[in-house]
């Protein structure tokens, strides 16, 4: 050591003192337990060998008490998920790595893995993947996806229709609350529309909305569906291996992937609408991520494919057309479901085109209705204005009336203002029908005349207000000016004029 002290050799070679002394120490015993013959191969063999740790009794310092309540917090939400059937939408290590750091943890990623590993004590087997090359617009995937959301309060299973480009791994996602025919040609009308062109091959597994029949052991008919939008965005396609997932990787991955980041940290919504909304956006934002393997996003990639994609032609019509009956109740009847009609029509044949969000009622090529398609089971969806006529001559079957209960405001304003005249709210529904007065309208007129007159509402106020273009009237600034006054004799002599 030539003559130098243990810390002065810890100073030139920056390590620590503690750690200068346990070599020294070391050296020195050797020294006394082997011959001077031996020194030189015991010295050499020994200090070459890489120093051992113990790690397993070390202290984890990044590892503290919040970060495994956190981390247990994400794993109990985990276990809850599977126990309600949404074992697809666990959150993985990297989502709560990154919620850790979202909450602001200094934790490194292999530190959150190999806890959450330990806890479940799982062993995961690892598999080897083979990497494709794709040229720009040749190639997209499309599957299907099931998920479970909480839609106003209720627990359900609705799917995901996903697109995935090979190329540049672009994404697109739709909710349906049906797997059926109608909801896999609206997907496909919309996801060309929305890229302004076609890819040139489709790939598809053997789901039954693309498949009809197996011919053979390889051998695969595809449905009417399938053949009818090939010819009309002439793309052609292909089938996957019976399960061999693999052959469409991409989507198989996007499919995961965007359920995890989209309904993975929640899936509870106040209506389906907002679940899709919210679907476009988490999708926007993966689209706009930067990729490992190109260092651009599959927004950028993908335009530089737009320039290869066949021009889509016009938005194909994907309906299906049925003639139905009108029952007494003035209704059709289509999947358990009942949606109103015009009550002149009782009896009568009409056309009733399905689309896979609507039904379209025709008479005589005259659009007669059109209402939101019903996915549960024996449902009235029912329009108040189809029962008019009949309620003008039944005005007491108002009252207690599917029609009047499907609509919670005009229930409401009915309850409390009209209760012993049904014949004025009778008057004054065909009043805002006849002159196309939105609901948002009449309710802001009806809370300015509570304001002007208190709880003395007719529907000759009403109307008259409506009448007027504007309503800025109804917005005084004190209920004792000269102005609110003269307005409230003004409405009152109206009433009795119309009365």
């Amino acid at each position: 050591m030539d003559g130098k002290s243990q810390r002065q050799i810890s100073r030139e070679l920056q390590i620590n003192r503690k750690t200068v002394k346990k070599y020294v120490e070391e050296y020195e015993r050797l020294q006394r337990v082997s011959t001077p013959a031996e020194n030189s191969k015991v010295f050499s063999s020994h200090f070459s060998t890489l120093p051992e740790y113990d790690s397993e009794r070390r202290e984890k310092r990044r590892l503290t008490r919040d970060v495994l309540a956190a981390i247990d917090v994400h794993i109990a939400a985990n276990r809850a998920k599977i126990e309600f059937g949404q074992r697809k939408q666990v959150l993985k290590k990297i989502d709560i790595y990154e919620s850790l750091q979202q909450q602001g943890f200094n934790v490194g990623y292999t530190t959150v893995c190999n806890y959450i590993r330990k806890q479940s004590g799982k062993r995961t087997i690892k598999e080897a993947f083979i990497r494709q090359t794709y040229q720009p617009g040749s190639v997209c995937e499309f599957d299907w996806a099931e998920i479970k959301l909480e839609i106003a309060g209720t627990m359900r299973r609705y799917y995901m229709a996903v697109f995935t480009s090979a190329y540049s791994n672009y994404r697109y996602a739709l909710i349906y609350q049906r797997q059926d025919t109608l909801a896999f040609m609206e997907s496909h009308v919309l996801f060309f529309s929305h890229i302004g062109g076609v890819y040139h091959q489709m790939t598809y597994d053997n789901m039954r909305v693309a498949v009809i029949r197996f011919l053979g052991s390889h051998d695969k008919e595809p449905t009417r569906a399938l053949l009818e939008m090939r010819d009309h965005y002439m793309f052609t396609h292909r089938f996957c291996n019976i399960y061999s997932g693999n052959e469409k990787g991409h989507v198989e991955r996007s499919v995961e992937y965007i359920r995890r980041k989209a309904f993975g940290p929640g899936s509870g919504f106040s209506s389906l609408g907002e679940a899709t909304e919210h679907l476009c956006k988490v999708v926007d934002r993966l689209n706009g991520t930067k990729q490992q393997l190109t260092g651009k996003s599959a927004i950028e990639m993908f335009e530089e494919e737009r320039l290869f994609l066949y021009k889509s032609p016009s938005p194909m019509a994907c309906s299906e057309s049925m003639p139905l009956r009108v029952d007494k109740y003035a209704t059709i009847c289509y999947g358990t479901n009942h949606y109103s009609v015009p009550d002149n029509l009782v009896e009568s044949l009409v056309d009733v085109k399905i689309y896979g969000h609507k039904l379209e009622i025709f008479s005589q090529n005259r659009l007669l209705a059109t209402h939101e398609r019903s996915f549960s089971r024996r449902q009235w969806i029912i329009s108040i204005e189809h029962y008019l006529t009949t309620f003008s001559r039944k005005p007491g079957a108002l009252a207690s009336s599917v029609a009047l209960v499907s609509s919670p405001y005009l229930k409401a304003l009915y309850d409390k203002y009209f209760t012993e005249s049904p014949r004025d709210f009778i008057e004054l529904l065909q009043f805002c029908i006849h002159f196309n007065v939105e609901q948002s309208r009449l309710e802001a007129t009806v809370e300015g005349l509570v304001r002007l007159c208190g709880h003395r509402i007719t529907t000759g106020k009403i109307t008259a207000i409506l009448g007027n273009k504007t309503t800025e009237s109804l917005l005084p600034v004190s209920d004792n000016s000269e102005i609110t006054v003269q307005s409230k004799k003004l409405l009152d002599q109206i009433t009795a004029i119309l009365n």
